[in-house]
């Protein structure tokens, strides 16, 4: 009987030759392809919210270990052993809302008093529901990246997913500070805390998730390190300049 041999090739996971619909090595799905925004949409978002996938723990880990390298293999094709990307935001929500409940602080309690009295009302939004915040910046972050990375040629709805991980890992680290603040309530000592792990540690973790991601994309180390910042400094001046045009317009408003 003559072979399908259009379904001919090697596993995108493992490496091994498959022809069939699955590989019978590792179990992967033979028709892995790029991503689109109708495959982001059709496939990832309704089975993310409707299938729970295998690999959350392999995932949390190589999210903290080799982010970048584990989620461009994840985009590239080798998907089985990792954790469906908006399953894992969903999840972690899930459990933020949870260990936010036992809480004695929140992100507003971090902030100095003076700080707190002159925000506007979009600030105010922002220092409330951080973890909305994160989700929302997805797609600003996938549009920095995509600029200063184009030369990558991962298309948006691959940076959509790539920054989707990022904002994953960073919900991971507001959850455990959370949880630190059930144990540990010194207010000046968590202030220090937050102001390493929000303003230094995250903005590190962003940079070597870059740098990583694309280190295989035909860059130059320097170009590497500076494209890695350019896109959360594209992303901070975007909000200044949003936050001085909102401002000024609530001040006309009064």
């Amino acid at each position: 009987m003559a072979h399908n041999t259009a379904l001919e090739h090697d596993c995108l996971n493992c490496g091994e030759h498959v022809n069939s619909n699955f590989c019978g090595n590792c179990g992967q799905k033979a028709s892995t392809h790029r991503y689109s925004m109708q495959h982001f949409i059709e496939h990832d978002v309704i089975h993310g919210i409707w299938h729970v996938d295998r690999g959350i723990l392999r995932t949390v880990k190589d999210l903290f270990t080799r982010p970048g390298h584990s989620v461009r293999a994840f985009v590239l094709g080798k998907r089985a052993n990792y954790f469906n990307f908006i399953t894992l935001l969903l999840t972690l929500l899930a459990i933020s809302a949870i260990v936010v409940s036992y809480a004695h602080f929140d992100m507003m309690d971090m902030m100095p008093e003076a700080s707190r009295k002159s925000m506007n009302s979009f600030q105010k939004f922002a220092t409330k529901y951080p973890k909305v915040m994160l989700l929302i910046t997805i797609p600003f972050y996938s549009l920095f990246s995509y600029v200063w990375f184009k030369k990558a040629k991962f298309n948006l709805s691959e940076h959509l997913v790539l920054n989707s991980y990022k904002t994953a890992a960073e919900l991971i680290i507001g959850i455990v500070f959370t949880a630190v603040t059930i144990f540990y309530t010194d207010k000046s000592g968590l202030m220090i805390l937050y102001s390493v792990v929000v303003y230094l540690g995250s903005l590190s973790y962003t940079m070597w998730f870059y740098y990583q991601f694309f280190s295989k994309s035909g860059f130059s180390k320097s170009a590497l390190f500076w494209r890695s910042l350019m896109v959360p400094l594209s992303y901070m001046m975007l909000s200044v300049v949003f936050g001085i045009i909102y401002g000024f317009f609530s001040a006309m408003a009064k």
